[in-house]
């Protein structure tokens, strides 16, 4: 070996090579998607924040969710906004931090949408108890139990991939950092970091994922056994948004974090990461805001009364 994880100083972000002369256009358009993010999320919590009727479980579930998108995109766009500029090389501790943020944050999201498939489970199944069990202390505990399960969860796959050598690679061939492209990269043996990556990502994603089923199959046939059809509709419609959510982000991320091989084609990773890095967060806002009444009407009247003024 000529070199070891010892000298590294900096890896390059090879980002979208396939793109050649068309990536100055692409800057103009992920910056719009990341301020679209960006001042959608913050919309949605100072809407909740500055309104004491919505400051229960379900709309605090849905601050944090967009807080933690917020902070989800800046791990990462940001970056590729640079290297689209042409600056591509990135420390290599700075490289390990965006990997640990990232999932760092992933995983909190995990949870929190597990909690939250929880909270419109008790909300339908348990009408009359849900007040006395989901407090709003209740719901800040669980909100914090994601954030710690989520700060836990990625640290032995970074001491693993921290041990790596790389050799005289220094191409993450990807538009950001990431477990899967870093051990692509590796000269040393690499069949540890894979199985854990594996069995941790299996694990963690296996159980949240069972306990939203679960929740959901209880919510269905709550749902059905209600006898009037407006009465089904207003029960499953607290619960769409969620849904849809829950759906994109699952779909993205378990096709890119549960295989057993690091032999994937790059292309296929860049095509994934798209989807759950940056389009994903964009269409949070846009789901909570048109498929939620309370929120979408609060947002109505602030624009009316925007345009009122001039």
């Amino acid at each position: 070996m000529n070199s070891t994880k010892q000298l590294v100083r900096d890896f390059i972000i090879v980002g979208f090579p396939d793109l050649n002369g068309i990536q100055l256009m692409l800057f103009p358009f992920l910056l719009f998607i990341y301020l679209f993010t960006i001042f959608g999320n913050i919309i949605i919590i100072t809407l909740i924040l500055t309104h004491h009727h919505l400051q229960i479980p379900l709309y605090i579930f849905v601050a944090v969710l967009s807080f933690l998108e917020t902070w989800y995109t800046t791990v990462t766009i940001p970056k590729m906004l640079i290297g689209l500029l042409g600056h591509r090389n990135i420390a290599y501790s700075n490289c390990l931090l965006q990997v640990y943020f990232l999932h760092c944050l992933g995983i909190t999201e995990t949870y929190l949408l597990t909690v939250m498939a929880y909270d419109r489970f008790l909300a339908i199944c348990n009408p009359l108890r849900y007040p006395s069990i989901m407090t709003n202390r209740c719901c800040l505990k669980l909100t914090a139990s994601c954030w710690v399960t989520g700060l836990i969860g990625p640290l032995t796959q970074i001491l693993l991939l921290s041990r790596l050598h790389f050799c005289d690679n220094y191409k993450v061939e990807h538009i950001f950092c990431d477990f899967n492209p870093l051990i692509r990269m590796a000269c040393s043996d690499t069949s540890l970091n894979v199985a854990v990556d594996f069995y941790i990502n299996l694990c963690l994603l296996f159980f949240a994922f069972i306990c939203i089923i679960l929740s959901y199959l209880k919510i269905i046939s709550a749902v059905l056994r209600i006898k009037t059809k407006e009465g089904r509709k207003k029960a499953f419609s607290t619960c769409s948004a969620h849904l849809t959510v829950v759906t994109l982000f699952f779909g993205s991320v378990a096709f890119v974090y549960i295989r057993l091989s690091k032999s994937y084609p790059v292309n296929y990773d860049r095509i994934m990461a798209v989807i759950y890095s940056v389009l994903t967060p964009m269409c949070n806002p846009i789901i909570y805001s048109l498929r939620n009444r309370e929120i979408r009407e609060l947002l109505l009247k602030k624009i009316k009364s925007v345009l009122n003024c001039y």
